[in-house]
């Protein structure tokens, strides 16, 4: 029987709690701080960064690990890691939840379609150049993981719930000592280079005349974005944002279900499959958002229960959290033989990423270049929500597509991105042939991508 007063019953209440007070902390400096506000890191990334400091402080004066103290239950570390795994599963439900409407032309289904595309090349084209780096380490610096180099495709373009599953993975199944700090640590980088990118560009738009910048905040809610048509009242007897925690809890426990299911049937990739919680919870929310309209046509429910505006503030509040409990449990002790890699990795990252997103934005995306490649490039560094502050500076009010391609392009991107999260389990197992591999998938990716052109040529 558990006493209430017991540390364990407060630990990971206390961990949420210092997690929520970095946020405040972090807003209210960002907001006062002129340079800070204008470097347009997140205030997640911030919040992250003040905790890392906060227990850089403690560990130099007590000798102990701030989160592994009682205060914590002494579970402070796990409970952020588990913080940073769940919530990058329930944001991308949380996502895939909302509900879309009106018809799709072909230009605008193409459009769609290459920015899907878009995104999985450049996870290839990091993955390729940071596996060719780290190969190279591994012939000068012994006994080093020569895999390390996947890791960022996932720190960059997939955040930092992805890095630190693969670094996980990584470290428990293949033996790489602080796997889980090193994805961590290429993550922060990432949303570092986002920031470095974006403001470089931003200033080079505005030196040059090109567009008119926004404030970033000012943007208007009208009634219709809150409340949409047919949709369940805000209040009943039951409120409204009760009703979308209970439609994405019960998509991530079908997502458990088929984790669970899976596992028994090749208990051999259990690490992997439950790897995946985001990929499978994002068909989970399918499958429920699908049976719900079901239930609407057969008149079961006559009206609709998901609510893009709550779902889509919750999706934001999960990416925080797992942003902010991500860099707080990075470990820099694990991985202070590696500064040098991961700083190659990190500048390296930030420098392909710019310059091939803006390729194919000037190349494919001719009526909105800017404003594509902004949203492209801090999705592909950083996180979604990073692409959406980048594109908010020169499109505030969304008139161009852009943000509407970075919203549809989730199935075409896990479609053709699903091989390299398989890829990148057999990276340790098998480095240059899996290389050669990624070299390959790649290029046919870019045959796919800019078909358009290389036929046309043909023709």
């Amino acid at each position: 029987m558990e006493n209430f007063w017991d540390y364990n019953i407060w630990g990971f209440i206390n961990v949420m709690a210092v997690l929520l007070l970095s946020l405040l902390v972090a807003n209210i400096l960002r907001k006062s701080i002129k340079w800070l506000r204008e470097s347009l890191v997140p205030v997640s990334v911030i919040g992250g960064a003040i905790l890392v400091l906060v227990a850089g402080v403690y560990k130099g004066i007590t000798g102990d690990v701030m989160f592994d103290t009682d205060f914590f239950a002494g579970k402070g570390t796990n409970y952020l890691e588990l913080v940073t795994y769940h919530c990058l599963a329930l944001g991308f439900i949380a996502s895939s939840l909302k509900t879309t409407g009106g018809t799709m032309t072909k230009k605008r289904a193409t459009e769609v379609f290459n920015t899907g595309v878009t995104t999985v090349a450049t996870y290839l084209l990091q993955a390729v150049v940071g596996f060719g780096i780290t190969i190279v380490a591994a012939l000068v610096i012994p006994g080093f993981f020569k895999a390390a180099g996947v890791l960022l495709p996932f720190g960059y373009g997939q955040g930092t719930g992805q890095a630190m599953n693969y670094g996980n993975i990584y470290e428990l199944d293949f033996g790489f000592v602080g796997g889980k700090s090193f994805g961590l640590t290429i993550a922060a980088l990432g949303f570092i280079s986002a920031a470095v990118g974006g403001v470089f560009h931003l200033a080079l738009l505005k030196r040059r005349g090109k567009v008119k910048l926004n404030r970033v905040g000012d943007e208007k809610i009208t009634a219709e974005d809150v409340q949409g048509k047919n949709e369940i009242p805000m209040q009943e007897s039951v409120d409204k944002l009760t009703i979308q925690m209970a439609l994405i809890a019960v998509s991530y426990m079908v997502a458990f279900l088929m984790m669970f299911g899976l596992g028994l049937l090749l208990p051999g990739m259990k690490s992997v499959i439950y790897g995946f919680n985001f990929l499978l919870g994002v068909i989970a929310a399918t499958l429920v958002k699908n049976a719900f309209n079901l239930l609407r046509k057969c008149r079961v429910i006559k009206q609709e229960y998901a609510n893009n505006f709550l779902l889509t503030r919750t999706s934001n509040f999960f990416f925080d959290l797992m942003v902010v409990a991500g860099i707080a449990a990075i470990r820099f002790g694990d991985i202070d033989k590696y500064w040098g890699i991961i700083l190659i990795l990190g500048v390296v990252g930030l420098l392909i990423t710019y310059f091939y997103n803006h390729f194919i934005a000037k190349t494919l995306f001719p009526e909105y270049v800017e404003e594509q490649f902004l949203m492209m490039y801090g999705m592909l560094t950083g996180t979604a929500s990073t692409g959406t502050i980048l594109l908010r500076e020169i499109d505030g009010d969304f008139k161009t597509p852009a943000a509407d391609n970075m919203v549809y392009q989730n199935f075409p991107a896990i479609v053709f991105g699903f091989p390299l999260m398989l890829l990148a389990t057999l990276a340790p197992q098998k480095p240059y042939l899996t290389f050669g591999i990624l070299v390959a998938f790649f290029v046919v990716m870019n045959i796919i991508l800019f078909r358009s052109k290389i036929f046309k040529k043909k023709k």
